[in-house]
């Protein structure tokens, strides 16, 4: 959680002035982070979960390898992936990997990536 809520600074949100970061745990003992990164044209944009899963990609890592991944923001409530990040991580991970959220008063929600999208299509 540490991890992912000291990414934040790094994220490139000149619009939205919306910080996310994110830790994604491999199950190696690696973290890979990542942050947002905003464009102008709002499609373009990259969230942090994604970021994350798609350099842990790069890095040569498969799917099966994602061990657990904590998403920190700036809000009062929890911040759950989109729907699209939802997506992409069911695509890479098992539906049992925990999923940690945190808030600006860095109270941790533990859910599974099963409980997180609960219908979710996984090959």
């Amino acid at each position: 959680m540490e991890s992912a809520r000291k990414m934040k600074v790094k994220a490139y949100v000149p619009y939205s002035k919306f910080p996310v970061g994110v830790a994604l745990l491999l199950t190696d003992g690696t973290v890979i982070n990542g942050v947002n990164v905003e464009n102008v044209s709002l499609g373009a944009t990259n969230c942090a979960e994604r970021t994350a899963i798609f350099t842990a990609i790069t890095n040569g890592y498969k799917k099966g390898e994602f061990q657990a991944i904590a998403v920190a923001g700036d809000t009062v409530d929890f911040l759950p992936p989109c729907s699209i990040c939802r997506q992409v991580l069911a695509e890479f991970c098992l539906p049992e990997m925990p999923v940690y959220l945190t808030n600006v008063k860095k109270d941790i929600l533990e859910l599974s990536l099963k409980e997180l999208l609960p219908y979710a299509l996984q090959i």
